[in-house]
């Protein structure tokens, strides 16, 4: 039977997780599995959520010792048991139908690989919010009136101008994402990395307009945690000069420049860069000037 595998790698508050699980559990389409891996976190809140659980589709795996993200992600690829995989944050909650429209779309477009529902933001509090960040998202992003699907240069150039995907809301045809793998020196933009990777093998994206999940935008995410001690902004530096490199040997001049110019990113940095003064670090603000100066 094809359904999605959600897997929630957990390291945090006990309350979002449950948030998440819930949202799971109140699937209108019920063909979904969920593991959640709990990554050795030193509460024991977690284990004791999921064993109240008795849904034959749920288990709970404690790693027995903190692996970080990287091995996370690979460890929830590794553990998926359906034909499509979903890698979701465990402060993020799926709406009533992600998992009918993921296969509503897998059914539509046998050839996908990546599948992007529509997405709704919240704050912290939970309170609907649209940041600047998702405004840009929203602009870079296709049409979101109409299904869009993307591949091949246009898929990659697309992505290095901006990153407009929400990578939690992902659904991944597992027997693909399985023939790629995370970069461990690429800690925070490793999903956007293994998304071009995918892209430069013309793997299909299929982005649909139906809003089916709840990101959560919050201060003390890894990824913003990222921007204020340097780590952000010197992987997507060294990124996106890998990048040019290899859209240069593809012979893909769109996705060349995208990557060279990287337009987006830079503006990030730029409007990052107030913030990041504040903070006072000096290896980030040396990150963020030598990401804005090219």
């Amino acid at each position: 039977m094809t359904f999605v595998s959600i897997v929630i790698p957990y390291w945090g508050e006990v309350s979002l997780l449950q948030t998440a699980v819930d949202s799971v559990l109140a699937q209108s389409d019920e063909r979904w599995s969920l593991t959640v891996i709990d990554d050795c976190d030193p509460s024991p809140d977690a284990g004791l959520l999921m064993g109240g659980i008795s849904d034959p589709r749920v288990r709970y795996i404690r790693n027995p010792v903190n692996l970080g993200i990287t091995a996370n992600f690979r460890k929830a690829v590794n553990v998926a048991d359906g034909p499509w995989v979903t890698i979701m944050g465990f402060d993020d909650r799926l709406l009533p139908n992600y998992v009918s429209t993921v296969l509503a779309a897998a059914g539509e477009h046998p050839d996908a690989d990546i599948i992007q529902p529509g997405v709704e933001i919240v704050d912290g509090d939970g309170a609907r919010v649209m940041p600047l960040v998702d405004r840009v998202k929203g602009v870079l992003a296709p049409s979101a009136k109409q299904t869009s699907h993307i591949q091949g240069e246009d898929l990659v150039a697309s992505l290095l101008r901006g990153n407009w995907l929400y990578w939690p809301s992902l659904a991944f045809r597992t027997e693909t994402i399985r023939r790629y793998d995370f970069r461990d020196d690429l800690a925070v933009i490793q999903d956007l990395a293994l998304l071009v990777d995918i892209a430069f093998d013309s793997g299909v994206l299929v982005r649909t307009p139906a809003p089916a999940f709840v990101y959560r935008r919050h201060d003390s995410s890894a990824s913003q945690l990222a921007l204020y001690n340097g780590v952000r902004f010197s992987d997507e530096r060294r990124y996106y000069h890998d990048a040019r490199d290899q859209a240069r040997e593809a012979g893909w001049k769109r996705a060349e420049r995208a990557a060279r110019l990287r337009p987006m990113s830079r503006l990030h940095a730029l409007a990052e860069l107030p913030r990041i003064l504040r903070k006072g670090n000096r290896k980030a603000i040396l990150a963020a000037l030598a990401h804005i100066a090219g």
